[in-house]
């Protein structure tokens, strides 16, 4: 199981609840080029639209030996998650009654298949933030004293 794609700003941004596996549709051209580590999570996030769990504003880019294929290749495009029903239920009520949101957070491989980690996640304050950064500096300078 190796990580092809983290994202980093969402540990940052908002507070992790609970954590959940769904694969990922992809084209062929898009399956190589994720595994070749040419992906970004940065500001994606999942929504349910018709019953489906959709990632958008993830970014794969063009996979450059398959350009006769991928004539108009649109890299921001949606693209589907599968998830169980049960599941998927569960977030459509998490999402509308708790106002909760899901986010990617990490995409990765079982077997030969490309899985995405992602969460149901509550938005941290500003005021959060600046705690969790204090908290950081803190911990950096203990550590730097127990070196000493």
């Amino acid at each position: 199981m190796s990580t092809l794609a983290l994202n980093k700003k969402a540990l940052f941004d908002y507070e992790i609840l609970e954590k959940f596996e769904g694969g990922l549709v992809l084209s062929g051209p898009e399956v190589k080029s994720v595994k070749a580590g040419h992906v970004q999570l940065k500001g994606a996030f999942l929504y349910i639209h018709k019953g489906e769990l959709w990632l958008k504003n993830a970014f794969i880019a063009k996979y450059e030996p398959a350009t006769g294929v991928q004539k108009e290749y649109d890299p921001y495009q949606d693209r589907k998650v599968l998830v169980h029903t049960k599941e998927l239920n569960r977030f459509i009520g998490k999402v509308t009654q708790e106002k909760l949101t899901l986010v990617p957070l990490s995409l990765y491989t079982k077997r030969r298949m490309i899985k995405m980690e992602f969460a149901l996640a509550r938005g941290k304050k500003k005021y959060e933030k600046r705690e969790t950064i204090k908290k950081r500096d803190v911990d950096r300078q203990m550590r730097e004293r127990l070196k000493e």
